[in-house]
């Protein structure tokens, strides 16, 4: 072998490395937003390696920012669909203080941003108790009237634990004492420190929040408020025009398990089906993910199951639930809420030997449908019609995969 030719392939074993660890920055700042050099280690110090080549292409290919700091890289990845509201968007990305752990409500969701507020404002150690007093204080003022926090019963703690433990997984708070159950059962508190570097890269939208109240008033209608903060800058070329739509379904289709082009505008239904090959093919080099092209839309399949809090199907009880619900409405269609309860009150008795033993009790079909119900919505395999009785659930087309069909005997032939 000449000595150019063993250049050459030492120079394609080491392009052919980085663009692995490309790849596995960019799947794990898919998964967790903030890489920190104290937690992450060989990833932080990969994505500040490739920072200029990722930044490039995520600028490029979906609009987001990566901020690099001295002991942070933040992926800015706010992602709010054109038209979609603020429920939909929570019910479809639900955030969860750990994998597994149950979807955030419209209270968690508050009480996260009031203690963000708070801890712009604390010292660099806050126990978790103090933190709870300036948040009920900071929970009365105008416009969060509809948001009971006093702290009085075991519920209101939990909600503002599992807020606790998101900060705590992003890096925002870390713990030096004591622990949350404890505050929860109120006979015990918790000790942290706050990392205001985290803490100052958490929000992540287009327009500075005070930026948007001066210009709106605090007193603006909340819708009002969410739609500024992510409202694009206008666009005075149709490159420019062609670019924003580019980042929209880039991003639809890393944020979402299943893209629809019914679910489209009509611009970025256009731009994605005449550019579905190219485009996910770039993405599927980038995140090492699988695209799958049908007939009703678009997903990006991860083969090593990482990129998702939700999975489908799960072991355990609750996954055995969700994929017998899931061929149920894959083979019968359109299936009511209660229809679904009594079905899995039957399914209780006849899995006993398999099934924790509480899914046998009275009502608890109630918690075991809602679960997989809210699953396959969050998966993009079904949507609720609220009909203001009893709700429908509706299978949608990528739930096919999850149908049971009869087998096929064909008979053996012989000579």
């Amino acid at each position: 072998m000449s000595p150019l030719d063993a250049a050459s392939g030492i120079s394609g074993t080491l392009e052919a490395r980085d663009v692995g660890d490309r790849v596995r920055v960019l799947r794990a700042l898919l998964m967790h937003p903030v890489l920190r050099a104290d937690a992450d280690g060989e990833l932080f110090r990969l994505a500040r390696r490739h920072a200029d080549v990722l930044r490039t292409w995520l600028e490029r290919e979906t609009g987001w920012r990566v901020i690099v700091e001295s002991q942070t890289v933040r992926l800015a990845n706010s992602y709010v669909p054109r038209g979609a509201t603020a429920e939909a968007i929570a019910q479809r990305h639900p955030a969860r203080a750990r994998r597994g752990d149950p979807p955030f409500t419209r209270r968690r969701y508050v009480l996260l941003c009031l203690a963000l507020s708070v801890l712009e404002r604390s010292d660099l150690q806050i126990a978790l108790g103090r933190l709870a007093e300036e948040i009920v204080l900071a929970a009365r003022q105008p416009g969060l009237a509809d948001i009971e926090f006093t702290l009085t019963g075991r519920e209101q703690r939990s909600d503002l634990v599992a807020a606790i433990r998101l900060l705590l997984g992003r890096g925002v708070l870390v713990r030096v004492a004591g622990d949350e159950e404890s505050y929860v059962s109120a006979n015990g508190d918790a000790l942290y420190d706050v990392d205001r570097r985290v803490l100052s890269t958490m929000l992540a939208p287009l327009h500075a929040p005070g930026l948007v109240a001066m210009k709106l008033g605090v007193d603006a209608p909340i819708d009002q408020i969410e739609d500024a903060l992510h409202a694009p800058p206008p666009a005075y070329t149709d490159e420019e025009t062609t670019r924003r739509v580019r980042h929209a379904v880039t991003r639809r289709l890393l944020c979402d398990p299943v893209v629809y082009y019914e679910e489209l505008p009509d611009d970025e239904r256009a731009y994605l089906v005449s550019q579905r090959v190219a485009l996910t093919r770039r993405l599927a080099v980038a995140t090492g993910l699988t695209p799958e092209l049908r007939a009703e839309g678009v997903a990006l399949v991860d083969p090593e199951d990482q990129l998702t809090d939700l999975r489908m199907p799960e072991q355990g009880t609750d996954g055995h639930v969700t994929l017998l619900l899931a061929g149920h409405l894959a083979e019968r269609g359109p299936t009511s809420v209660d229809d679904l309860r009594a079905m899995t009150k039957r399914l209780a008795h006849e899995n006993a030997a398999f099934w924790r033993k509480t899914t046998r009790e009275a009502g608890a079909e109630n918690a075991l449908v809602t679960d997989a119900v809210d699953r396959l919505v969050a998966l993009g395999l079904a949507r609720i019609e609220q009909t203001g009785e009893d709700d429908i659930v509706h299978p949608l087309p990528a739930l096919a995969r999850f149908a049971v069909l009869e087998p096929t005997i064909t008979e053996r032939k012989t000579r």
